[in-house]
Parts: structure tokens; sequence; C-alpha cells
């Protein structure tokens, strides 16, 4: 080979090397984002995932990308949904809208990290093998809206202290629906109530339950911890306005669209949490090494105009305990 031609080889492959080296550059890391819910109702809590990943130095569209799924009330969706985002071999799989969704994740895969947000007890659902080491691939935050129910059914009396026929709304199909139904019995039973559990696991089982219970004439209704209730949120709550029912809810979601009173924890602090969990991940944690958080604050929201539609005062002790209140 003559001597200039070896030169502009050499440096033709010199020249080459800073684009190789950026070829080779690791890709911007997905992380796969699963919901039982839809995108139009998670729009407040996404932006508080968001933020979470931006506390982890994270941020969607720079050094991050999100695939995102959403069953939007269909739970038989949601393990195709999650094979989907496995296949994808996204880096992180974020689970939120309850437990089914965490579930299909994890069927799904052994070894992708998942963080999950969950209204029942982790360890029960067969998620973890316990909150400060879950072990294994799965770790995150756990609402335990499901085991609010007690204390939602005892707000309520309160509220109408005269009542004495409790009705309850939950769904049979999900863990937290079948925990409800068998809690609620046994809370009830402890304060001398009649109870009454009414099932639905969609939108025509929802309106079938509301016929059925126009005609049992339940003093006062519990809307249990579901993602089809929140789903179909808006549905439910015209419903029992029109069997002119009071009734209390897990979630704030339910009072800003007329709901009488809601009881939850501060859910989209959890999908912050969520975020910063699946940033740390992408740095290198481990998800067994993540203990399994729960919320340290709670509140009680009352829609005033909801209350004075049915024609009930709020009793001053319970106002005054309230965080919100809709006027």
């Amino acid at each position: 080979m003559k001597r200039r031609e070896f030169i502009m080889l050499a440096g033709g492959a010199a020249a080459s090397v800073p684009f190789a080296a950026r070829a080779q550059q690791a890709p911007m890391p997905v992380i796969g984002f699963l919901s039982t819910r839809s995108a139009r109702d998670l729009a407040r809590l996404i932006a508080a995932f968001g933020k979470g990943l931006e506390e982890a130095g994270f941020s969607e569209g720079k050094n991050l990308s999100i695939d995102y799924r959403f069953a939007d009330g269909r739970l038989d969706r949601l393990p195709e949904l999650a094979a989907d985002l496995v296949r994808r071999s996204v880096a992180v799989l974020v689970t939120t809208g309850g437990a089914p969704s965490a579930i299909a994740a994890k069927a799904a895969t052994s070894t992708i990290p998942i963080v999950f947000v969950i209204g029942g007890d982790p360890v029960g659902l067969g998620l973890a093998t316990s909150l400060s080491h879950p072990g294994g691939n799965v770790t995150g935050m756990t609402i335990i809206a499901a085991d609010l129910a007690p204390k939602r059914l005892g707000l309520l009396r309160e509220l109408v202290p005269n009542a004495t026929a409790f009705a309850v709304l939950t769904n049979p199909n999900t863990p937290e629906g079948r925990v409800q139904s068998s809690d609620m019995r046994a809370v009830a039973q402890g304060m001398g109530l009649k109870l009454r559990i009414f099932e639905a696991s969609d939108e025509r089982g929802i309106e079938s339950a509301f016929a059925t219970l126009a005609q049992d004439k339940a003093d006062a209704l519990l809307v249990g911890s579901d993602p089809i209730f929140l789903v179909h949120r808006e549905k439910l709550v015209a419903l029992v306005a029109a069997a002119g029912i009071p009734a209390i809810y897990q979630y704030r979601d339910f009072t800003t669209v007329g709901g009488l009173i809601s009881y939850d924890p501060d859910i989209a602090d959890a999908y912050r949490q969520s975020g910063v969990y699946a940033g740390k991940i992408l740095r290198g944690a481990l998800p067994a090494d993540l203990p399994i958080q729960q919320p340290t604050k709670f509140q009680l929201v009352i829609n005033l105009r909801t209350a004075k539609a049915l024609g009930i005062e709020i009793p001053p002790t319970l106002l005054a305990r309230a965080d919100d209140v809709i006027e």
C-alpha cells in the first residue's frame, strides 16, 4: 500500500470514530406505564408521576421515553397490554390503578423491574415478601384504599346518624373488592348495622346494581375502592343523585363531580413517589432493596352543594375536620 493511500485510509478511519462511538451509545431508556384507568382520568396523576421522575433526574423527551398503555376500565385487556410492554423490553414497568395491573405485570415478567401504585396489601396479594424488603422484581406504593372502607363507613354513620340500613358497592372481580366485602360485613356486624352488598364489575353492572338499590331503600351507600368505579365515576355519581342516597366515596375525584363526601390518602403523592422509584431503578437501584411506601396523609372532602340538594346538614364536628369543602 502506498504511503499516501495509507494516510488517507488511516485519516478516514480516525474521522469515523466519533460517529461510531455515537452509534454505540446506549439508547434512551423507556418506561412502560400500565393502568387500569384511562388517559383522561389520569392527567393530574401522570403529571405527579412526571414530577417524581424529575426529582430523580429524568424528564420525558429529554433523557427518557414513556410508553403508555391504558385499559380504560377493561381489566381483561391488562395481560396483553402488559405482555406488549414486556416485548418492547422496557427498562421499568410502572403499574397504576389498583392491583390488577400490578398482578398482570408480575405475571408477564420476572426480570423487568416493576413499580406499582395499588390500594391493597402487596404481601397478601403475592406481589412482595414484606413491605420493608419486597424481594424479587416488584416494589412500589400502597395507598391502602381498600383498608379504609371501615373508616369510611364510620364517617358515613356520623354523617347520617339515624341510618340503620347501609349498602356497599364493590367489584367481586378484583382482590380489593373481595377484601372489602368481607371486611365491611365484619365491621357492620360489630356496629350492629344492617348491610347489603351490591356488586358490579362494569358499566352495565353498575346500572343493574342501582336498579336493585332503588328498590332496597338503603339509608346510605358506601362506594368501594375500585378502578372501574373511578372510570365511570360521573355516571355513578349521577345514579347516586337520582336515587337520593347519601354516599361516601374512596377518592376526591368523586366529590369534584358531585359526590357528597370522600376520604382518601394523598394519591398524587403516591404517583410522585412511583416516579422517584422508577428513576432510582434507572440509576441502578434494585426493586428488592426499595421498601414499599405507605401514605401518611389523608384528606376528607365534603361537597356542601350536594349536601344541600339532599337536604342533609353536615355535623359541625365533621365539617371542622374536612380538609376541603366544595361550596
